[in-house]
């Protein structure tokens, strides 16, 4: 009884230990998502406002731009997947990689080559434990993303589409991240960044909309050029944020299930722990009676 007792304290102890543990980390992630979620509303707006303004000046403008025009015969895909740096988050990376490779069988069957972009170290892990291949990383810089991030990934993902799929860059991106919806909800998603799906206007406007007017200078295909890497670093930089968001907000519910499975586990051995200390006193008494009548009984 003494040992099966010692084993039980010895669990208690072991879950008291990682409840504090799975505390702290809940409450860092806690205020982490405040400031994290401050950022999204910061640049949300923004880039909402160069997608519509892009898209307006695209449509109405005429222009064939090469990042706006898609094109014949697309060969290949990039397929940008962000997942975080570190674990603890319940199903937040999986899922995302999930999406991730669904897309990509997706694309796959259309006749499509797909190449990967891969932003945080557990996407990396993932492909170099499975040995599939990826066109570039970036790690380190996930829980609070700085700008040059989106700039950097911006930078390789526009070269490759430049270039096209017949001279090994590409002709279409997907970005493929968890958009943060709720304290409990982070929903995976996925966007085609380029070619932009520009707005179509097939009827005439009505005398209670009034449609922006716009002068380009010097020409519509030079404003095209400056607006298109700004929308796509807009656009990446807020999937940046969104994912940062929404991982915080996986790690704070992972930490409270597991603070709330430490305090289960908790109850249940100290209820095991006091039965054994109660069968142990029982059968201490019953010797101490056993002895006493033995002893009434031999006089």
């Amino acid at each position: 009884m003494g040992a099966q007792l010692r084993v039980y304290k010895q669990k208690i102890s072991s879950a008291q230990t990682t409840k504090k543990i799975t505390k702290a980390m809940e409450l860092i992630a806690a205020s982490r998502i405040q400031k994290a979620m401050a950022r999204v509303r910061a640049a949300s707006p923004f880039a909402r406002a160069v997608t519509s303004a892009v898209s307006a000046v695209a449509t109405y403008s005429s222009v064939d731009h090469p990042l706006t025009t898609e094109r014949e015969n697309i060969r290949r895909s990039a397929v940008v997947i962000f997942t975080s740096d570190r674990g603890l988050a319940g199903a937040f990376n999986s899922q995302i990689l999930r999406e991730g490779l669904e897309l990509a069988e997706l694309l796959r069957s259309q006749g499509k080559e797909v190449v990967f972009y891969l932003v945080g170290r557990k996407a990396v892990g993932y492909f170099q434990f499975r040995r599939m291949a990826s066109i570039e990383q970036w790690v380190g810089d996930t829980d609070t993303p700085q700008f040059s991030t989106a700039e950097e990934i911006s930078e390789a993902v526009l070269k490759a589409y430049r270039a096209g799929g017949e001279n090994d860059g590409v002709d279409e991106i997907h970005l493929v991240y968890n958009r943060f919806v709720s304290m409990m909800t982070q929903s995976p998603e996925s966007v085609r960044l380029l070619p932009l799906e520009v707005i179509e206007a097939h009827e005439a406007p009505s005398h209670s909309e009034i449609y922006p007017l716009y002068e380009f200078e010097p020409d519509a295909e030079t404003v095209l050029d400056a607006l298109l890497p700004v929308y796509v670093q807009s656009r990446i930089f807020n999937a940046l944020l969104q994912s940062s968001a929404a991982k915080h907000a996986a790690t704070q519910k992972a930490m409270k299930s597991a603070s709330d499975n430490a305090d289960k586990l908790i109850t249940d051995y100290t209820r095991l722990r006091n039965n054994a200390r109660q069968a142990e006193i029982t059968q201490q008494i019953a010797e101490i009676v056993g002895g006493a009548d033995a002893l009434s009984s031999g006089k």
